[in-house]
């Protein structure tokens, strides 16, 4: 087959060329072009993609492998003569092992439950009925069957007692017989202790005499001390009254001598007293003279201050006329030099007079200036004042308004508030009453509840005392008590059943101090007092106190 230098389209491109000239549409010229063999193109396309073939080739390397190594995995791992195969071998026989033993557990636990579940479930039965035999209808069942038992045995015992009277009636004479020799030695036993007794009472008084005799010895030796030690005893209280005088006398001696003593003191402190008192007495005399000394002292010194004053007065006084004889000679020089300086003073004068009104109507025109100033300023300030009040009213009223906006949204609220309490509260007492009325059905519903377990209860009972009587009766025991506390009704009372309250049956008390119950007994003359005071009853049934 011959090689194709070009595709099939540029095949149709060199027609349209050849037909067109040599020049491509797009200004090539087709003399330009090199043409590349099959062989050249694609080791060129090798060259150019060679490290995408190359990853091709090692990832087509990698599954082979992979492949291969899947294969023999596949083949060696149902093989039984391998290290993984013994070991997966082991493994499913361990598992094995474990399952049938957790199975085993299992079963065990599943037994385990059930007795655990048996003997619980034995053990409430158990504790239900103790439960129920400490009912106060069982008790007091049990309590008759307990007093049928003792019936039963008090009649035994009282045959009993009779066979033996029977078989005992030949026997007294050998019994008193028997017991009239018994007495006799009894007697004969006790003269015996009564003679041992009078013995022993004999020489038990030699022995207290003796002991009293010797008593009464010991007794007189005591006094004898007692005499002795009395004598001593007065000795030694002389004695202590000799010493105790002897010391008084040496405390009054003391005493004498230290009042001696302090009044000796008190002379002695008087004449340093006297003598202190002549020393301030001197003393006194010298400070006297010393102030009148002082006065003196201070008169004459007053005395020539006096003088020296009129000295200097008079020399004062020579001094003024001597000057008054100098001024009159110079008089006349004077008057010309104060004409001069009459003039220049008021020269001057004038002159401050000018500045002075000068400096007056300055500051009069400072003043308008600063009176004007402070006018608009004050009138300004007036304005300013003025504009706050106005802002402050405007604030006020904007105040107000939002305080009376505040206080509508306020009462708004209140009443929404008020409203939606008013809702809580109807439906709070909607809920109790619902509450109340779902309480008295619920109690309703209890209270059918109890009268249908008591209505079971007393069938149980009932079926429970009947077998107990019917046992009793089959063993020849006394069954009124049985049947007496088996009767319809819970309480123990003799009053009517109430059928409604759960078959219970009270008793009755009389209003005063026996506190006993009244009587279960009617006879006619009820019916016809009743009749008399009621008239004819509606009904049959009893519902009185007896019946």
């Amino acid at each position: 087959t011959p090689e194709m230098p070009f595709p099939p389209d540029m095949q149709m491109q060199g027609t349209k060329m050849g037909q067109s000239g040599m020049i491509l549409p797009n200004g090539t010229d087709i003399r330009d072009v090199t043409i590349l063999s099959k062989s050249e193109w694609n080791r060129i396309q090798q060259e150019l993609h060679k490290r995408q073939i190359e990853e091709e080739r090692m990832r087509r390397l990698r599954e082979e492998k992979e492949n291969r190594k899947q294969m023999s995995k596949e083949m060696v791992q149902h093989w039984g003569n391998t290290i993984a195969g013994t070991r997966t071998r082991k493994l499913e026989a361990r598992k094995l092992r474990e399952q049938k033993e957790e199975e085993e557990k299992q079963a065990i636990d599943l037994e385990e439950a059930k007795y655990q579940a048996q003997k619980r479930k034995e053990a409430i039965e158990k504790a239900k009925t103790q439960q129920y035999y400490q009912t106060d209808r069982v008790k007091n069942f049990h309590s008759a069957l307990m007093l049928t038992e003792v019936l039963k045995e008090r009649e035994a015992q009282i045959e009993l007692k009779k066979l033996q009277e029977k078989a005992n009636e030949g026997k007294d004479a050998e019994w008193l017989q028997l017991a009239k020799r018994e007495h006799e030695n009894a007697i004969l036993q006790d003269q015996e202790k009564a003679r041992q007794r009078i013995h022993a009472t004999k020489d038990n008084q030699r022995f207290l005499s003796a002991q009293i005799q010797e008593h009464m010895k010991e007794k007189q030796e005591e006094v004898e001390e007692d005499h002795k030690e009395g004598d001593e005893l007065q000795r030694l209280a002389l004695q202590f009254h000799t010493e105790k005088e002897r010391l008084d006398q040496i405390k009054r001696d003391e005493k004498l001598q230290m009042m001696r003593d302090n009044v000796a003191q008190i002379n002695d402190r008087r004449v340093i007293k006297k003598v202190m008192e002549q020393q301030e007495d001197e003393e006194d005399e010298e400070c006297r003279i010393f102030a009148a000394a002082k006065r003196k002292m201070m008169k004459l010194r007053a005395e020539k201050e006096q003088q020296i004053h009129e000295e200097k007065q008079r020399n004062l006084q020579k001094i003024r006329e001597k000057l008054a004889a100098q001024l009159q000679q110079k008089v006349s020089d004077e008057d010309e030099r104060i004409r001069k300086a009459v003039e220049e003073a008021e020269e001057k004068r004038a002159k401050e007079e000018a500045e002075k009104e000068a400096k007056m109507l300055k500051g009069m025109e400072e003043s308008a200036k600063h009176r004007n100033k402070q006018m608009r300023e004050a009138e300004q300030k007036k304005k300013e004042e003025r504009r706050q009040e106005l802002e402050m009213v405007r604030i006020r009223q904007a105040a107000d308004e939002i305080f009376r906006r505040n206080e509508e949204e306020k009462h708004q609220r209140r009443r929404e508030d008020a409203v939606g309490l008013k809702n809580f509260h109807q439906e709070q007492v909607n809920l109790r009453k619902q509450k109340e009325a779902e309480a008295i059905q619920e109690k309703l519903a209890l209270d059918q509840a109890n009268q249908a377990l008591l209505a079971v209860e007393e069938e149980q009972f009932q079926e429970y005392a009947g077998r107990v009587i019917d046992h009793c009766e089959k063993g020849g025991r006394n069954v009124y008590p049985l049947r007496k506390a088996a009767k319809n009704g819970a309480g123990g009372g003799k009053g009517p059943v109430f059928e409604g309250k759960g078959g219970i049956r009270p008793s009755y008390m009389v209003n005063d101090k026996s506190g006993k119950q009244m009587p279960h007994y009617q006879r006619d003359s009820t019916e016809e007092t009743k009749e008399s005071i009621y008239g004819p009853a509606k009904s049959k049934k009893r519902l009185g106190f007896v019946w």
